[in-house]
């Protein structure tokens, strides 16, 4: 792990790494978890015992993710990393998945030349994460105080996470890059009707950025085959309208093969100016 990338949550001084400990000069000190990882989340900035999703949450959105479903969401996010992020000899490529999970997006981002971090304040998510993707960094931290230094990120992802403008600009370097996943109006309608009398598309205008430059916004639109019921519980438990679902309604998904439902992203680039 790269130590002198981690700021200490509690002063911002750098983490140096001593063995499996990473101390800053004030000597507060992180163990990392032998599934590599470093919990980075004091317990003073915790709101909750566990905060986050918990282990049944982020095992049916993995076993979701890793179906494919999404997979052209990916691929499109990667192409325009790789398309829109600068290289510059003098300044590393640096990115950051802001709201992680377990990593799925994350490494598909990594490749030779980059250095990948990935921060969720879901302790279940990140030990997935961690134990998998072993060429990315991982960290249990609130995105509201990021574990890291002013500037240091070239490219930051979000991804149904919250979407911290200040925050994330103050660890975005100049002329870096925003990536934003937020829903469009169509996503999971099929979904959402089987829990609502009166389904409503979602707000494509609700923007939390306004200070950083919008570059670029684009659609992507197709429909989902989940091809077993198991696959459609674990996409709805993957949404914040699932604790809505009566256990008939979930029922019913689950006897439902081959059920049909529109993916809808909106994807916004925000660029901080130079």
């Amino acid at each position: 792990m790269t130590a002198n990338h981690y700021a200490c949550p509690l002063c911002n001084l750098p983490l140096l790494k001593h063995e499996k400990v990473f101390r800053c000069v004030n000597n507060h000190s992180f163990d990392r978890a032998k599934e590599n990882y470093l919990n980075l989340l004091p317990v003073q900035f915790k709101h909750s015992k566990n905060p986050g999703d918990n282990k049944a949450m982020v095992n049916a959105r993995r076993a979701f993710l890793e179906q494919g479903y999404y997979q052209p969401l990916v691929d499109r996010l990667v192409a325009l990393y790789q398309e829109k992020a600068v290289t510059d000899a003098s300044k590393p490529s640096i990115l950051l998945d802001a709201g992680c999970g377990e990593g799925f997006y994350t490494h598909q981002h990594k490749n030779a030349e980059n250095t990948v971090y990935g921060v969720d304040i879901a302790k279940e998510a990140i030990k997935k994460a961690g134990k998998k993707y072993q060429q990315c960094h991982f960290s249990v931290a609130t995105l509201s105080k990021l574990p890291f230094a002013d500037s240091l990120f070239s490219w930051i992802v979000s991804v149904y996470a919250p979407i911290l403008e200040q925050e994330f600009t103050r660890v975005l370097n100049e002329g870096g890059f925003l990536l934003t996943v937020t829903p469009a109006k169509q996503h999971l309608m099929q979904l959402k009707q089987h829990i609502y009398d009166d389904a409503k598309e979602h707000d494509e205008e609700k923007t939390p950025v306004e200070c950083l430059t919008l570059v670029h916004q684009e659609n992507i639109s197709y429909q989902m085959h989940l091809k077993t019921g198991q696959d459609t519980l674990n996409l709805l438990s993957m949404t914040p309208f699932a604790f809505k679902a009566s256990d008939e309604v979930k029922k019913t998904l689950l006897n439902h093969d081959d059920f049909i439902c529109q993916a809808d992203f909106l994807i916004r680039l925000y660029q901080k100016s130079s």
